[in-house]
């Protein structure tokens, strides 16, 4: 998916800005990237693979060579970012965070008209090009922005570095986060507000979907009121979003916790303890655990100093042993037992199925109870960038309905739980993972833990309404 960081400041920024990015590492999978504007108005910008090392491992060098106090940095999926830009507009950085789904009807009318791109590896256009083509053709930064994201279908929330401060958009139905924070000599933007406490800012206030604001160190100025709609992605609750962090006022760890609860609630089995998959089902499983009174056990530990990711490498063999060698099974607290498991999701299962083989003949569990935190994930994700690199066919839940119909048919049927549809999928998952039990969270449940309305919420992923 990507996350991305900035700073407008009376004082050189680059320190803020680089820790500032790493707080998204966990949202991004192959690139890193910063750019400054210095006070003689140049820009500099570096760029890094980051499939097999940290961000900061490999910018702790640059550092040294930049300096400005203003200047953006990215974390993202796949796409080489920031940009420099030299436009009728002035010269610019550009990151953005979501996906362009129409890129190639975007990128064919453009080709049309005389424009032309970099390609990037896979004959694919960079998709913060396109944008940037797109935002060129306003008659102001703050006009391309708005044109740029009523063309693009999917998603796309935006920073751009000028000489004038950096312009922030948040994408027009707010599917990702956009937050602005305040510090001692100057302001902030930022996905994710756990970076902000640590660099000392404290937030000033979200953004409004598709709301564009320009950064000074002076404050924020609105460039661009919000719109009505909003449709941020409730996946960033459930499993992308960090812990410490908050979105239109609900902690991510704290929905996490009422997810658990709401999974116990609905509950009736009994087992000798409760897990999480760590780390994003770790606080479904705290939450389990306090509302049942089955005591919570780590019967996994997690080795994070050289697998930060759980997305790495994209090759899945790779995956595959990358995941088992990040997951430490705790034998006495395995053999034997009836383990009951929180996990924030069911995608694939091709890892989890492996890894209740391994408890089952490696470690000895007695029986294995699993409890999703959210919903079957029926549909495949289009606006962001979260399921890129994996087929709609391969989700758990398509591979059930094709057994059981032959075809993908009667989704609406399979992502109802009331249906006996529903109930017949549930269970061929639970026969393909060889467990004991499994329920999963249902979309109210998952909505009343969130707390916003529904109509706030996307959850096309679950139910096909985004």
């Amino acid at each position: 998916m990507g996350g991305f960081f900035g700073v407008a400041s009376k004082k050189d920024c680059v320190s803020d800005v680089f820790y500032g990015t790493d707080y998204h590492s966990h949202l991004g999978t192959q690139r890193g990237g910063l750019a400054t504007l210095s006070d003689d108005g140049s820009f500099t910008h570096y760029i890094h693979d980051i499939r097999n090392a940290q961000f900061r491992s490999k910018f702790e060098d640059d550092l040294y060579k930049m300096s400005g106090k203003t200047a953006i940095g990215v974390i993202s999926d796949y796409e080489d970012q920031p940009l420099i830009i030299n436009s009728r507009h002035g010269r610019y950085a550009i990151v953005t965070v979501g996906v362009v789904q129409n890129a190639a009807a975007l990128e064919a009318e453009a080709c049309a008209s005389g424009v032309h791109f970099s390609e990037m590896s896979g004959n694919e256009v960079n998709p913060t090009e396109l944008i940037a083509h797109l935002i060129n053709q306003g008659k102001d930064f703050v006009d391309g922005l708005v044109r740029a994201q009523a063309a693009v279908e999917g998603s796309a929330s935006i920073l751009l570095l000028t000489k004038d401060g950096i312009y922030a958009a948040r994408d027009k139905v707010g599917r990702t986060p956009v937050i602005v924070g305040k510090g001692e000599d100057g302001y902030s933007v930022t996905l994710e507000s756990c970076a902000l406490p640590n660099l000392q800012y404290t937030i000033e206030r979200e953004l409004g979907p598709g709301e564009i604001v320009r950064i000074t160190a002076d404050g924020a100025e609105r460039m661009r009121c919000p719109g009505d709609c909003m449709k941020i992605c409730s996946f960033m609750w459930v499993y992308y979003g960090y812990p410490a962090s908050s979105y239109e006022g609900r902690n991510t760890e704290d929905v996490r916790n009422e997810c658990g609860k709401k999974l116990a609630q609905a509950d009736t089995v009994d087992a000798d303890c409760v897990c999480g998959i760590p780390d994003s089902g770790t606080a479904h499983a705290i939450g389990y655990a306090q509302e049942s009174g089955m005591p919570y056990r780590r019967s996994f530990v997690k080795y994070t100093p050289t697998w930060p990711r759980s997305f790495m490498p994209q090759n899945q063999q790779e995956r595959n042993r990358v995941a088992k060698m990040k997951l430490i099974p705790v034998r006495e607290l395995i053999e034997g037992k009836r383990l009951m498991f929180c996990e924030d999701s069911i995608v694939r299962g091709t890892q989890l199925q492996d890894t209740i083989e391994r408890l089952y003949s490696e470690y000895g569990a007695k029986e294995i109870h699993m409890r999703p935190a959210c919903p079957p994930l029926v549909y495949g994700c289009k606006f962001l960038n979260f399921s890129r690199s994996r087929s709609v066919d391969e989700l758990a839940t398509r591979i059930a309905i094709k057994e059981l119909e032959g075809d993908y048919v009667h989704l609406d049927e399979y992502a109802d739980a009331s249906t006996e549809r529903y109930r017949a999928m549930v269970d061929k998952i639970r026969e393909r993972l060889n467990l004991t039990s499994l329920q999963f969270q249902t979309l109210e449940d998952l909505i009343d833990a969130i707390g916003l309305p529904k109509e706030k919420l996307c959850t096309y992923c679950w139910d096909g309404q985004g």
